[in-house]
């Protein structure tokens, strides 16, 4: 199998083992990595020889900060094809993944946002710990949820799925294993023998030996006011209802969600209530893919990745400006067929 040092690929024991290797940029994916991922996986199905995937990053910050949202920007300010196209394969790979015939141990150590909550969070054993940093942060760059992220955070308990997609903020392992992004909990400082254990004895007695009860979730805490202030018809709705508990964590949500990108806030609330409603994970990414390319030829996805990572001023001119400035035909724009739509190889969608 050809390798990148982007991607690092090994068998040992009848583990395959796929580290995401671009530390610098803690393991941002590219286009190579996440098509030699699928290489990896649809070899590795029908390889008697290999009976556990092992999903892992390398560096101590974490497992995967997203896509190459730099390519993205590049991209959109041509013709788009390339994000286009690694957007396809991107979404391909995670709902194979999501089908994947054998145990996926997916290692959510730090930070997990974006492109790298699509390559671990719909695989079947989603390991979390203290310093899980995850979230969907894309409303901050004029982007949507996306690899799946919106079937996920639409059946989260109550309306904290809404919370994080609208906000971006971050939320612990804790709160991931609370949401339904993860499975397992195992500390930090036990990592590393956690994983030696799953290629010496197995995933089942790995995790009987490491995996402990995780802390109390902090925003299954909070759902109440959540599920109250999030229930409004418009994002405009829910930063009122916000404010109007004052001080605290309630308007604290609402002035990060007025710093986001208005058109990307109020399309991911209508994305995420759509979601809820949509049978599969592949009806949620096909939704995904035509944001994702509508998105592309929005003002705010140049804007908001200029200001957040290529000037890094922080001060973004989104457009429209305000929520109140975002009609229902903007937001159903976002929702348009693609031309062409995503499809999925055989055996994938079910």
């Amino acid at each position: 199998m050809p390798e990148n040092e982007d991607l690092l690929v090994k068998v040992e024991n009848g583990v395959g083992v796929i580290t995401l290797n671009r530390p610098k940029a803690i393991n941002s994916l590219t286009h190579s990595m996440v098509t030699q991922v699928e290489n990896a996986l649809r070899k590795w199905a029908d390889d008697d020889a290999v009976h556990t995937v092992l999903l892992t990053g390398a560096g101590e910050r974490g497992l995967c900060a997203g896509g190459d949202v730099i390519a993205i920007h590049d991209s959109a300010k041509g013709d788009g094809s390339e994000a286009r196209s690694f957007w396809h394969d991107e979404y391909v790979v995670n709902a194979y993944i999501s089908r994947y015939p054998k145990p996926y141990v997916a290692i959510m150590d730090g930070i997990v946002m974006g492109g790298g909550v699509g390559v671990a969070a719909h695989g079947s054993v989603r390991v979390v710990t203290d310093t899980t940093k995850m979230g969907m942060p894309e409303v901050g760059i004029g982007f949507v949820p996306d690899v799946g992220g919106t079937y996920l955070l639409a059946r989260t308990p109550g309306l904290l799925g809404v919370h994080a997609a609208i906000t971006g903020a971050p939320f612990t392992g804790a709160d991931a294993i609370a949401m339904g992004f993860a499975d397992h909990y195992v500390p930090h400082d036990r990592l590393a023998d956690f994983t030696d254990a799953i290629i010496a004895d197995g995933v089942g007695k790995a995790l009987s030996t490491f995996a402990v009860e995780p802390p109390p979730s902090a925003l299954l805490a909070q759902r109440s006011w959540i599920d109250e202030c999030y229930a409004g018809d418009t994002a405009a709705d829910v930063v009122d209802a916000l404010r109007a508990k004052g001080p605290g964590p309630a308007e604290e949500a609402a002035n990060l969600i007025e710093r986001r990108s208005p058109i990307s806030v109020a399309v991911t609330l209508e994305a995420v209530r759509r979601a809820a409603h949509l049978d599969t994970l592949e009806d949620a990414l096909r939704q995904e893919f035509r944001m994702a390319t509508r998105a592309l030829r929005s003002h705010d996805l140049v804007e908001g990745i200029r200001a957040q990572l290529i000037d890094k001023d922080r001060n973004p001119k989104w457009s429209p400006a305000s929520l109140a400035e975002c009609t229902p035909d903007d937001v159903a724009a976002y929702f348009a067929p693609a031309d062409p739509d995503l499809t999925f190889p055989e055996g994938v969608e079910q």
